[in-house]
């Protein structure tokens, strides 16, 4: 069973490489935006770090939009999702290398590019502490519910916008949560109990979004 779990992200990770736009582009999209509030409000750092939670937050989000459509739309279209359901492992466990694939392309660049943020946004050393660990928490957890709305809509052809629609509202704990942290961070406070809660969500993520993105695709591909 694991070695076809890890079959699975190996084969998801050689896919992104020979189509690397589909990974660049949400990546440069999220950095964009980043980029646009100095240029278009000023450098000024103290209205930076004040800001700074929302912008960065706003943008992962819409970057992790971006993102989901590749996540089983493809193998919908050649077959291959209709093989990895047939397989005798359990479908959940083949969603869940999926998933885990998925955000290892999408969220852990996010992560890495995190010290460039930290200047474009005037952010000091506590506070991008505490909005790397936002991103570790909460990035997984985009992209686990995210799946549950890309299961649903992979039969439909131009599900781009209800995916959206059916996504953007269960993110939005994570972005008041995230933004609480970080916000909490810029001014000094303790923000240990928004990370526990961001945890609580991935634990329950981890835990439960396998199994309705099962059913889900259960129900899209027959």
């Amino acid at each position: 069973m694991l070695s076809i779990l890890t079959a699975i992200i190996r084969r998801e990770l050689l896919i992104a490489y020979r189509r690397q736009a589909d990974i660049l582009n949400p990546l440069w999209f999220f950095i964009i935006v980043i980029t646009l509030f100095p240029l278009s409000i000023g450098p000024e750092p103290a209205l930076l770090s004040r800001i700074s939670p929302g912008i960065l937050w706003v943008a992962a989000l819409l970057s992790a939009l971006l993102s989901l459509e590749r996540l089983l739309r493809d193998d919908f279209q050649d077959g291959a999702l209709e093989q990895m359901m047939l397989i005798p492992t359990p479908l959940s466990l083949v969603v869940m290398a999926k998933v885990l694939a998925h955000w290892l392309l999408t969220g852990v660049p996010l992560i890495l590019i995190s010290p460039l943020l930290a200047v474009l946004l005037s952010l000091d050393f506590n506070t991008w502490v505490a909005a790397v660990l936002t991103l570790v928490l909460g990035t997984p957890t985009l992209s686990f519910i995210g799946a549950i709305g890309v299961a649903l809509t992979v039969g439909l052809q131009k599900g781009g916008v209800l995916l959206s629609l059916l996504v953007l509202p269960l993110y939005i704990p994570i972005l008041i949560f995230a933004t609480s942290a970080i916000d909490a961070a810029t001014q000094g406070m303790p923000y240990n109990g928004q990370l526990a809660i961001l945890g609580a969500m991935l634990m329950g993520a981890i835990t439960l979004t396998p199994l309705a993105i099962s059913a889900a695709l259960r129900v899209s591909v027959n």
